[in-house]
């Protein structure tokens, strides 16, 4: 059985759950390949209260098997609020099993509860299942006009 939680920031249990789980993610080849710096466990809690994080964890049998981590955007175009799913991590153990759909129809919920007009994210085009999944949940690449192309996600580290 899946259930899926709210991170109450506030409750140790759960942050320390989130902290377990995206340290997962992070030593996973599609997350980068590297366990979370000790700054980072530091200081990942504070970061997503004073950001406005959400932040859903999913278990199965009452044991963490995936998290989704959020943050509340705006859309200038639509003059709207938006979310922006930046985690999404489900362990592997517990892959196949409809934990990311279920993750992404909270968060849907969520979205629609605050009036949001989008949900966004972004995927490296090398992880095919992450994007199957998120096809199938309705996601597809970004563009205003055709002739301009599709939108990229670009960064300069600081």
């Amino acid at each position: 059985m899946i259930q899926i939680t709210p991170v109450d920031y506030n409750n140790r249990q759960h942050t320390a759950t989130l902290i377990d789980l995206l340290d997962a993610y992070a030593r996973d080849p599609m997350g980068g390949g590297q366990p979370l710096s000790d700054f980072a466990r530091c200081h990942i809690i504070a970061g997503l209260i004073k950001h406005q994080g959400i932040s859903l964890l999913a278990f199965v049998s009452q044991k963490p098997a995936g998290l989704l981590n959020a943050f509340t955007g705006f859309s200038t175009f639509a003059g709207k609020p938006l979310i922006n799913i930046h985690d999404v991590a489900v362990l592997p153990e517990f892959r196949g099993q409809g934990i990311s759909q279920q993750l992404l129809q909270n968060i849907e919920g969520i979205a629609r509860e605050q009036g949001c007009c989008k949900l966004t994210l972004e995927v490296l085009s090398g992880n095919k299942i992450a994007a199957s999944a998120y096809q199938k949940f309705g996601f597809s690449g970004y563009q205003l006009d055709p002739q301009a192309g599709r939108a990229e996600f670009w960064e300069k580290k600081l």
